[in-house]
Protein backbone atom coordinates (compact mmCIF):
# COMPACT_ATOMS: atom_id res chain seq x y z
CA UNK A 1 0.00 0.00 0.00
CA UNK A 2 2.45 2.59 1.05
CA UNK A 3 4.67 1.39 -2.48
CA UNK A 4 1.16 2.20 -4.44
CA UNK A 5 0.91 5.80 -2.08
CA UNK A 6 4.39 6.66 -3.31
CA UNK A 7 4.12 5.49 -6.57
CA UNK A 8 1.19 7.84 -7.21
CA UNK A 9 2.39 11.24 -5.28
CA UNK A 10 5.37 10.65 -7.69
CA UNK A 11 3.11 9.92 -10.99
CA UNK A 12 1.40 13.48 -9.54
CA UNK A 13 4.55 15.09 -9.10
CA UNK A 14 5.57 14.50 -12.76
CA UNK A 15 2.29 15.64 -13.82
CA UNK A 16 1.83 18.61 -11.99
CA UNK A 17 4.91 20.16 -13.51
CA UNK A 18 3.93 18.99 -17.28
CA UNK A 19 0.43 21.32 -17.02
CA UNK A 20 2.17 23.99 -15.47
CA UNK A 21 5.03 23.89 -18.50
CA UNK A 22 1.93 23.98 -20.92
CA UNK A 23 0.31 26.77 -19.51
CA UNK A 24 3.41 28.86 -19.48
CA UNK A 25 4.10 27.63 -23.18
CA UNK A 26 0.39 28.13 -24.48
CA UNK A 27 1.40 32.21 -22.44
CA UNK A 28 4.62 32.84 -24.37
CA UNK A 29 3.15 31.89 -27.72
CA UNK A 30 0.42 34.00 -26.69
CA UNK A 31 2.08 36.88 -26.28
CA UNK A 32 4.39 37.05 -28.65
CA UNK A 33 1.81 36.30 -31.46
CA UNK A 34 0.00 39.04 -30.07
CA UNK A 35 3.15 41.23 -30.31
CA UNK A 36 3.49 40.58 -33.92
CA UNK A 37 -0.14 41.20 -34.53
CA UNK A 38 -0.45 44.46 -32.93
CA UNK A 39 2.88 45.66 -34.18
CA UNK A 40 5.27 45.68 -31.06
CA UNK A 41 7.55 43.67 -33.25
CA UNK A 42 7.20 44.51 -37.07
CA UNK A 43 7.13 42.41 -40.10
CA UNK A 44 11.43 41.97 -41.12
CA UNK A 45 12.29 42.80 -36.79
CA UNK A 46 15.21 40.38 -35.71
CA UNK A 47 13.77 39.08 -32.52
CA UNK A 48 16.47 39.81 -29.49
CA UNK A 49 16.05 36.78 -27.23
CA UNK A 50 17.79 38.01 -24.23
CA UNK A 51 15.70 41.04 -24.60
CA UNK A 52 12.30 39.26 -24.90
CA UNK A 53 13.42 37.07 -21.75
CA UNK A 54 13.46 39.78 -19.86
CA UNK A 55 9.93 41.40 -21.16
CA UNK A 56 8.36 38.36 -20.76
CA UNK A 57 10.03 37.21 -17.46
CA UNK A 58 11.19 33.31 -18.84
CA UNK A 59 14.23 31.45 -19.37
CA UNK A 60 15.16 31.14 -23.09
CA UNK A 61 13.71 27.34 -23.04
CA UNK A 62 10.35 28.15 -23.29
CA UNK A 63 10.99 30.81 -25.15
CA UNK A 64 12.56 28.99 -27.87
CA UNK A 65 9.84 26.43 -27.83
CA UNK A 66 7.39 29.26 -28.44
CA UNK A 67 9.41 30.31 -31.77
CA UNK A 68 9.55 26.85 -32.93
CA UNK A 69 5.32 27.04 -33.13
CA UNK A 70 5.83 30.29 -34.29
CA UNK A 71 7.64 29.42 -37.36
CA UNK A 72 5.64 26.19 -37.90
CA UNK A 73 2.85 29.14 -37.99
CA UNK A 74 4.72 31.35 -40.61
CA UNK A 75 4.67 34.36 -38.19
CA UNK A 76 8.55 33.82 -38.19
CA UNK A 77 11.36 32.60 -39.86
CA UNK A 78 14.49 30.72 -37.83
CA UNK A 79 18.21 30.67 -39.58
CA UNK A 80 20.38 28.48 -38.21
CA UNK A 81 22.87 31.36 -38.25
CA UNK A 82 21.01 34.69 -38.28
CA UNK A 83 18.33 33.64 -35.33
CA UNK A 84 14.70 34.77 -35.56
CA UNK A 85 12.86 37.47 -37.40
CA UNK A 86 9.50 38.43 -38.03
CA UNK A 87 8.61 36.97 -40.96
CA UNK A 88 6.98 39.41 -43.74
CA UNK A 89 4.90 38.65 -46.82
CA UNK A 90 6.15 40.05 -49.94
CA UNK A 91 3.18 42.34 -51.83
CA UNK A 92 2.32 39.10 -54.15
CA UNK A 93 2.29 36.88 -50.82
CA UNK A 94 -0.14 38.94 -49.53
CA UNK A 95 -1.83 39.48 -52.48
CA UNK A 96 -2.71 36.20 -53.82
CA UNK A 97 -3.25 35.03 -49.34
CA UNK A 98 -6.20 38.06 -49.07
CA UNK A 99 -7.83 36.43 -52.44
CA UNK A 100 -7.78 32.88 -51.31
CA UNK A 101 -8.86 33.93 -48.02
CA UNK A 102 -11.93 35.95 -49.39
CA UNK A 103 -12.94 32.59 -51.35
CA UNK A 104 -12.69 30.47 -48.00
CA UNK A 105 -14.68 33.36 -46.03
CA UNK A 106 -17.73 33.31 -48.41
CA UNK A 107 -17.43 29.49 -48.45
CA UNK A 108 -17.94 29.37 -44.64
CA UNK A 109 -20.53 31.90 -44.43
CA UNK A 110 -22.65 29.92 -47.39
CA UNK A 111 -22.18 26.51 -44.97
CA UNK A 112 -22.89 28.64 -42.13
CA UNK A 113 -25.80 30.03 -42.92
CA UNK A 114 -27.16 26.42 -43.59
CA UNK A 115 -26.15 24.83 -40.69
CA UNK A 116 -25.48 27.68 -37.73
CA UNK A 117 -27.72 26.93 -34.53
CA UNK A 118 -29.57 29.77 -32.85
CA UNK A 119 -27.31 29.58 -29.76
CA UNK A 120 -24.04 30.29 -32.06
CA UNK A 121 -26.13 32.92 -34.04
CA UNK A 122 -27.15 34.72 -30.22
CA UNK A 123 -23.30 34.42 -29.51
CA UNK A 124 -21.88 36.13 -32.63
CA UNK A 125 -24.62 38.73 -32.01
CA UNK A 126 -23.42 39.16 -28.36
CA UNK A 127 -19.82 39.70 -29.76
CA UNK A 128 -21.10 42.17 -32.26
CA UNK A 129 -22.25 43.93 -30.22
CA UNK A 130 -19.16 43.68 -27.95
CA UNK A 131 -17.24 45.11 -30.78
CA UNK A 132 -19.45 48.08 -31.79
CA UNK A 133 -18.71 48.80 -27.88
CA UNK A 134 -14.80 48.94 -28.66
CA UNK A 135 -15.49 51.03 -31.42
CA UNK A 136 -17.23 53.64 -29.77
CA UNK A 137 -14.29 53.77 -27.02
CA UNK A 138 -11.79 53.26 -30.13
CA UNK A 139 -10.45 50.70 -28.00
CA UNK A 140 -8.63 49.17 -31.33
CA UNK A 141 -7.43 45.73 -29.81
CA UNK A 142 -10.31 44.79 -28.12
CA UNK A 143 -12.35 46.08 -30.81
CA UNK A 144 -9.92 43.37 -33.30
CA UNK A 145 -10.20 40.76 -30.86
CA UNK A 146 -13.86 40.19 -30.93
CA UNK A 147 -14.01 41.08 -34.55
CA UNK A 148 -11.73 38.44 -35.29
CA UNK A 149 -14.06 36.03 -33.21
CA UNK A 150 -17.03 36.73 -35.23
CA UNK A 151 -15.14 35.51 -38.38
CA UNK A 152 -13.59 32.65 -36.46
CA UNK A 153 -17.66 31.81 -34.99
CA UNK A 154 -18.46 31.99 -38.80
CA UNK A 155 -16.22 29.64 -39.88
CA UNK A 156 -16.74 27.08 -36.89
CA UNK A 157 -20.27 27.03 -37.53
CA UNK A 158 -19.76 25.90 -40.88
CA UNK A 159 -18.73 22.64 -39.33
CA UNK A 160 -16.07 21.21 -42.64
CA UNK A 161 -13.25 20.52 -40.46
CA UNK A 162 -10.42 20.56 -43.85
CA UNK A 163 -11.58 24.12 -44.74
CA UNK A 164 -11.34 24.87 -40.70
CA UNK A 165 -8.14 23.83 -40.80
CA UNK A 166 -7.13 25.63 -44.29
CA UNK A 167 -8.52 29.03 -42.63
CA UNK A 168 -6.39 28.74 -39.61
CA UNK A 169 -3.43 28.40 -42.00
CA UNK A 170 -3.66 31.17 -43.90
CA UNK A 171 -5.61 33.48 -41.34
CA UNK A 172 -2.40 33.35 -39.03
CA UNK A 173 -0.33 35.08 -41.57
CA UNK A 174 -2.52 37.82 -42.36
CA UNK A 175 -4.05 38.81 -38.94
CA UNK A 176 -1.10 41.56 -38.51
CA UNK A 177 -1.99 43.28 -41.63
CA UNK A 178 -5.70 43.16 -40.67
CA UNK A 179 -5.00 44.30 -37.73
CA UNK A 180 -3.25 47.40 -39.04
CA UNK A 181 -5.57 48.15 -42.10
CA UNK A 182 -8.49 49.56 -39.11
CA UNK A 183 -6.17 52.14 -38.62
CA UNK A 184 -7.65 54.83 -40.72
CA UNK A 185 -11.26 55.73 -39.29
CA UNK A 186 -13.28 55.48 -42.41
CA UNK A 187 -12.28 51.88 -43.05
CA UNK A 188 -12.66 51.26 -39.75
CA UNK A 189 -16.25 52.25 -39.64
CA UNK A 190 -16.75 50.49 -43.42
CA UNK A 191 -15.68 47.56 -41.52
CA UNK A 192 -18.07 47.64 -38.40
CA UNK A 193 -20.80 48.67 -41.44
CA UNK A 194 -19.68 45.35 -43.06
CA UNK A 195 -20.46 43.27 -40.01
CA UNK A 196 -23.76 44.31 -39.65
CA UNK A 197 -24.60 43.54 -43.17
CA UNK A 198 -23.00 39.82 -42.01
CA UNK A 199 -25.52 39.71 -38.84
CA UNK A 200 -28.28 40.27 -41.10
CA UNK A 201 -27.31 37.77 -43.64
CA UNK A 202 -26.79 35.56 -40.88
CA UNK A 203 -30.47 36.20 -39.21
CA UNK A 204 -32.10 35.72 -42.65
CA UNK A 205 -30.15 32.68 -43.15
CA UNK A 206 -29.63 34.02 -46.99
CA UNK A 207 -25.97 32.28 -47.45
CA UNK A 208 -25.34 33.86 -50.97
CA UNK A 209 -25.69 37.32 -49.58
CA UNK A 210 -23.20 36.73 -46.07
CA UNK A 211 -20.83 35.12 -49.17
CA UNK A 212 -20.52 38.33 -50.84
CA UNK A 213 -20.44 40.29 -48.02
CA UNK A 214 -17.03 38.18 -46.90
CA UNK A 215 -15.86 38.23 -49.85
CA UNK A 216 -15.84 41.97 -50.77
CA UNK A 217 -15.00 42.43 -47.05
CA UNK A 218 -11.88 40.59 -47.37
CA UNK A 219 -10.64 42.15 -51.05
CA UNK A 220 -11.80 45.66 -49.24
CA UNK A 221 -9.03 44.83 -46.49
CA UNK A 222 -6.85 43.91 -49.40
CA UNK A 223 -6.98 47.03 -50.75
CA UNK A 224 -6.59 48.86 -47.46
CA UNK A 225 -3.43 47.07 -46.73
CA UNK A 226 -2.28 48.08 -50.23
CA UNK A 227 -2.35 51.08 -49.78
CA UNK A 228 -1.12 51.23 -46.16
CA UNK A 229 1.87 49.68 -47.28
CA UNK A 230 2.58 49.04 -50.95
CA UNK A 231 4.83 46.84 -50.91
CA UNK A 232 5.67 44.75 -47.57
CA UNK A 233 8.87 43.42 -48.59
CA UNK A 234 10.10 47.39 -49.03
CA UNK A 235 10.58 47.19 -52.73
CA UNK A 236 9.79 48.56 -55.91
CA UNK A 237 5.79 48.40 -56.09
CA UNK A 238 4.31 46.07 -58.50
CA UNK A 239 0.93 44.90 -57.73
CA UNK A 240 -0.35 41.65 -59.72
CA UNK A 241 -3.39 42.44 -61.87
CA UNK A 242 -6.91 41.87 -59.84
Amino acid sequence: MQNSESVGAAAGALVLPRVMRQRLHDTVVDHLRNFIVEGVLAPGTKLNERELCETLGISRTPLREALKVLAAEGLIEISPNRGASVSRLSEAEAWETFELMSGLEAFAGELACERITPQELAEIKALHYAMLACRAQNDLPGYYSRNQEIHDRINEAARNQLLRQTYLSLNRRLKAMRFRSNHQTDKWDRAVHDHEEMIRALEARDGKRLAAILRQHLLDKRAAVMQIHPDPTGGAPAVPNA
